[in-house]
């Protein structure tokens, strides 16, 4: 199953009611991505899908768009059955063959990389935003490996470190604790995810660095991502509505001014950020849970809106200015 964030509708009611994101029918939550070590997609969705600061991330956002970081925990084949081999070729491991993703493929040195220590035992945590019943295989690469080249399956070690079946889920992370094997210097952890109640298949990179100084450190997912806003029951008044995670709106829809309206129901609001704007960074002069300035689109175009919360919650429309 994936998500098609442009299939979100911003839903435009009349004054004090807040513009915000519901969910189109037919779409439905993706599902997950390595969170401890951070894969490549939860690296870069950290750090700002909008404005990401290492540069691999800037140049998957150039390859792919943010698209693919919004939707993060959608690195998957609906119809796998176990033969990853088979159907992912090498040089595309991290996108699992997905174009949307070929900008998780890169081959380059200089990834945000978690540290780790040779041989000890570490807690992985896995991110899932809808848990099924399955089994995780994580692979390390081996000795010789160099980023500089396209990922092949034969640089990952031909059996996992660690296998689990059904692992439980904790506060949102299914939770697997496992000797990492004796390496040195910078590797990638690969996991598979597959679902034994669907054919079903997940797959993430990681970024690693063991027993050297770390000049890349990979950033520490914050709050409690998710790669769609909640649907949104019909507000009232000008506070932020009980049971929004994040909401954004735009009305009109097209035209020389526009207002925009944020909404940040559990925390307050960070900023709104646009490419259709000048700046492209519009920030509340104070902390509010909702906010509707009012933007004059500074170019035409269709462009991405995006609110972010500051417990790290973010929604997503889109703005066509004539």
């Amino acid at each position: 199953m994936q998500i098609n964030r442009k299939a979100l509708v911003a839903t435009t009611l009349a004054a004090p009611t807040l513009l915000l994101l519901a969910v189109a029918p037919g779409t439905a939550s993706a599902h997950g991505t390595m969170s401890n070590p951070p894969s490549r997609t939860m690296v870069c969705y950290s750090e700002g899908p909008e404005s990401p600061k290492s540069a691999a991330c800037k140049q998957a956002v150039a390859i792919g768009g943010t698209q693919p970081l919004y939707d993060w925990n959608e690195v998957n084949i609906a119809d796998a059955a176990g033969r990853h081999r088979q159907i992912i070729p090498d040089g595309k491991l991290c996108s699992a063959g997905r174009d949307k993703y070929r900008g998780f493929d890169q081959a380059r040195a200089d990834w945000p990389a978690t540290t780790m220590t040779a041989g000890a035992t570490h807690t992985f945590k896995y991110r899932a935003t809808a848990p099924h019943k399955g089994s995780f295989e994580l692979y390390l690469t081996k000795d010789g490996y160099d980023p500089a080249k396209p990922l092949k399956w034969s640089d990952l070690e031909s059996t996992p470190f660690h296998t689990v079946t059904n692992p439980a889920v904790t506060d949102g992370f299914y939770t697997m604790t496992a000797k990492l094997p004796s390496r040195q210097g910078r590797h990638l952890i690969y996991a598979i995810w597959q679902r034994s109640d669907s054919p079903e298949a997940f797959y993430s990179c990681s970024d690693v660095v063991f027993g050297q100084s770390n000049p890349a450190p990979a950033p520490t997912p914050t709050g409690t991502p998710t790669a769609t806003p909640k649907p949104t029951p019909t507000p009232t008044g000008g506070a932020a509505p009980t049971g929004i995670n994040a909401g954004v709106g735009v009305s009109p829809a097209t035209g020389s001014r526009v207002k925009v309206t944020a909404v940040c129901g559990a925390s307050r609001v960070r900023d709104i950020t646009s490419a259709a704007f000048s700046p492209a960074r519009n920030r509340p002069a104070a902390p509010a849970a909702t906010w509707s300035p009012t933007l004059k689109p500074a170019r035409p175009g269709t462009y991405a809106v995006t609110v972010r919360c500051e417990n790290g919650d973010v929604a997503r429309t889109t703005l066509t200015a004539g």
